[in-house]
């Protein structure tokens, strides 16, 4: 009894919380199926039907169908680009131990304190500089420059714990340096590449203002979430639409999750045994 009592205030807290996440997201769900009228009326009731009109108005009205897929090619391109750079440079990182290894992972680390709008007019005139203004090309260059600080610094922890001994008996058997990196490091730091992968997925996927500034809102080349904001002055301002077309943006971000989030788990459970 006392043991309950003691962790009463934790379980109040963690249901208060619950209902906190599970209210909005209710909300935002039911919305989807709801008509304006419907929406201010009664903003909590359940929707009367569960038909799909409002999908299939902001899935033709934004062109959305075209705009997943821009997003698609963006982000998996951008990902790519990441991982072949974070894990070589994290790899050296890992295994250096000299004072010119610590100063380079210092400068990794500064590209924490760069505000993203800080770096916007700069990316601008470098875009028109290259002749990549108005192109998903440079969107896919760009992405990995932003993503390689956080990626560098988590990737170089989980290699660090790698016992040398692997590297040691992987040489004794007459493996490269290439071969480490591919055969023990990289199998090793799985839980690691799949938080990397999940946390610049989900930046990636929601990137707006350079989407906006650099591809542009040309319907052939824009993201989603570009295109997303479209639906308001096509629709007049339909909450159930919008939200709707809120709804099919967010799949894949699901998907994504349920594919990664044991990596992401183990590499948190792992993180928590280290320390």
């Amino acid at each position: 009894m006392k043991l309950g009592k003691r962790w009463l205030p934790a379980h109040i807290l963690v249901w208060t919380y619950a209902v906190l996440l599970v209210v909005p997201l209710y909300y935002f769900l039911a919305s989807a199926f709801k008509s304006n009228d419907e929406i201010f009326a009664h903003p909590f009731a359940p929707p009367s039907s569960l038909g799909l009109g409002n999908f299939r108005t902001a899935f033709e009205s934004a062109d959305l169908g075209l705009a997943v897929v821009n997003s698609a090619l963006v982000t998996v391109f951008s990902l790519a680009l990441t991982l072949l750079l974070a894990i070589p440079a994290s790899f050296a990182l890992a295994r250096s131990t000299g004072r010119l290894a610590g100063v380079v992972e210092k400068v990794f680390s500064l590209g924490f304190l760069i505000p993203t709008f800080a770096a916007l007019f700069p990316t601008f005139l470098l875009a028109a500089a290259t002749g990549l203004f108005h192109t998903r090309i440079f969107m896919v260059l760009f992405l990995p420059a932003t993503a390689l600080p956080l990626s560098v610094v988590i990737l170089v922890q989980f290699m660090r714990t790698i016992p040398p001994e692997m590297e040691e008996a992987a040489r004794l058997d007459g493996a490269s340096t290439f071969a480490v990196l591919r055969h023990v490091y990289t199998p090793m730091c799985l839980p690691g590449i799949a938080t990397v992968l999940l946390l610049n997925f989900l930046t990636f996927w929601n990137e707006y203002l350079y989407s906006l500034v650099i591809i542009g809102p040309d319907p052939a080349q824009r993201t989603v979430q570009v295109a997303l904001p479209t639906l308001k002055s096509i629709t007049g301002t339909d909450y159930g639409v919008l939200t709707a077309g809120t709804v099919l943006t967010l799949v894949p971000v699901w998907l994504v999750y349920t594919l990664l989030q044991k990596r992401m788990q183990q590499a948190l459970v792992s993180g928590a045994v280290k320390m």
